[in-house]
This record gives C-alpha cells, sequence and structure tokens, in this order.
C-alpha cells in the first residue's frame, strides 16, 4: 500500500494525530472510537478535523480531566475488554499507546471488542511503542515496558491469525516528543500511569542522566525519540 503525500509527509513528521487523521479520511470513516484515550488529547485533536470522536478511558482521573477540557464531546468510563456499546457501533476504532496498557491476559479480548464495535469493512488502527529508542531508555527505570509492548504485538498477530482482521500495513515511524525540561517529562511519565508516581521520585537522579544523554536540545526544548508501529487493521 503506497500511501499518498499528505501520509507521508505526517509520517515523516512522527505526527499521529495528523496519520489517524489522514488514513481515516483514506477509508471514508465518520465516527471513530478512541480507546484507551488518556486525557483525550487526541480525541479532541480528530474532533477538531472533523470526526465524530468518542473515548473511553479506565481511568477515573485521566477521565475527568478529558471531560472537564473537551466538554463538548464524551468520554465513558470502561476497560477495552468490556466496551459499553452495540455491535458495529462506530466506522473505526483506534488503539493509541494504549494496547500494551490492556492487562496482558485481557489484551485479545479487547481486540475482539474492538472489531465488535467497528462496522464490517470498518477499520481499527493500532498504534504501539516499540520497546527501543531513546525515550523508551529513559523511561526504563521506572517503567520497563519491553514484555507488555512484546506481549501487544503478539496479540495483534494472533488476531491477524485468528483472521479477526485482514492487514492492510504496517509502518514504523518515529515520535519527536518536546520536553521543557527533566520536570516536564517526569510530569508526562506520571500522567501516562499515575502508578509510576513514586519510582519516578526515587529514580529521579538516574532518569535525569539518561534525560541528559538522550535528549536532543531542539529550539530551547529537550527531544526524545520513540518508533512507533501502526499497524492498519481491516475488520471482515
Amino acid at each position: 500500500m503506497t500511501p499518498p503525500d499528505a501520509l507521508s509527509r505526517a509520517f515523516a513528521a512522527g505526527d499521529t494525530a495528523t496519520v489517524l487523521a489522514e488514513a481515516l479520511h483514506m477509508e471514508g470513516a465518520t465516527s471513530v472510537l478512541d480507546i484507551g484515550c488518556g486525557r483525550g488529547a487526541l480525541s479532541r485533536s480528530l474532533a477538531d478535523r472533523g470526526f465524530a470522536t468518542r473515548g473511553v478511558e479506565p481511568g477515573e482521573a485521566a477521565i475527568r480531566a478529558a471531560r472537564e477540557t473537551a466538554p463538548d464531546l464524551t468520554f465513558d468510563a470502561a476497560v477495552a475488554e468490556k466496551l459499553p456499546y452495540a455491535d458495529e457501533s462506530f466506522d473505526a476504532a483506534i488503539f493509541v499507546n494504549s494496547l500494551h496498557h490492556v492487562p496482558v491476559a485481557a489484551m485479545e479480548a479487547a481486540l475482539r471488542e474492538a472489531a465488535r464495535v467497528t462496522v464490517s469493512g470498518g477499520t481499527v488502527f493500532v498504534v504501539e511503542p516499540l520497546a527501543e529508542g531513546p525515550q523508551f531508555e529513559t523511561v526504563r527505570p521506572i517503567d520497563d515496558e519491553t514484555e507488555v509492548r512484546h506481549a501487544a504485538a503478539v496479540a495483534v498477530a494472533d488476531a491477524l491469525r485468528a483472521s479477526l482482521f485482514t492487514l492492510r500495513g504496517n509502518v514504523v515511524y518515529e515520535r519527536r516528543e518536546r520536553f521543557a525540561d527533566l520536570d516536564a517529562f517526569l510530569d508526562r511519565v506520571v500522567a501516562v500511569d499515575p502508578a509510576r508516581a513514586a519510582l519516578a521520585r526515587e529514580k529521579r537522579a538516574e532518569v535525569a542522566a539518561l534525560f541528559e544523554r538522550n535528549a536532543v536540545q531542539e529550539g530551547g526544548a529537550h527531544v526524545l525519540v520513540q518508533p512507533l508501529r501502526i499497524y492498519w487493521l481491516r475488520r471482515p
């Protein structure tokens, strides 16, 4: 599958929101379920681009933040493996950096639920960080996600072998995330998973050394690169 120019530029820029928007346009999708939406930033971005977006997230604090910052959107509190929606409710569903946060034993069920709530012929996008790269190595003392990231990749492969989806394509690209300083980076790490807070304090000196080594100075900001893989899945 050869992507059009706009999608190619989005991959080159590491802009996941634009990658998804362009891919969703290519698929003719208008309604999108953001599974594991966190604080709703991606849901808001897609809604601003004209998609009817709904977010679902198990974290209570994240859901509250999403509802406060985007009161015009709907955010539901639920787990990915038990979605509170009728069959074929959405044109597309997306997991962005979220499948590996689902308990390993529930990843298969989460993908089945995504297929269930997506229309026949619809699309499921799974964007997952690889267990490599400067950002991964910097976070690793706080939370080594090697095993869960591998498990997410295995879950997608198993879903394809089970014919839950067909694979339209998969692409590895680099996200370049900017941070004002170490504190901003640690705030981001803990916001993703509040359970990391204690280790973030305990490992601060070690992480600070890694941050200094791995971050690239760019326009007054500290930039950390994280390779991502997007799976473009079609529901039969």
